[in-house]
């Protein structure tokens, strides 16, 4: 017990040691986080290019609705929601369920 009291310190570590799991973290985002994002927001933005009168959509807020009107030149869009009628923007979109076959046809 006393020669563990009075031992030398080791050597100090060296600075590979730190520097190696920093280095394989950011590897991994570089190959498998980086490239994931940017194909979910690709995804992203082609369902919110693609939207149309009559598409069935959520809203990041939880709202259930049927498009109703789109304007290309802007970032609305105006869904129908039982009977309520909101403006949201088309950010706010968070995926499409489907198509409402009669509001499609207005």
């Amino acid at each position: 017990m006393f020669h563990m009291l009075f031992a030398e310190d080791p050597a100090p570590p060296s600075p590979l040691t730190f520097a190696a799991p920093i280095a394989i973290v950011v590897l991994f985002w570089l190959v498998v986080m980086l490239p994931a994002s940017r194909r979910e927001k690709k995804q992203q933005q082609a369902m919110l290019a693609g939207l149309k009168r009559g598409a069935r959509v959520v809203t990041s807020s939880g709202i259930i609705g049927t498009v109703i009107g789109v304007k290309e030149n802007e970032d609305e869009i105006t869904i129908r929601s039982e009977d309520s009628k909101l403006k949201v923007l088309k950010s706010t979109v968070l995926r499409v369920l489907g198509s409402d076959e009669a509001e499609a046809s207005k």
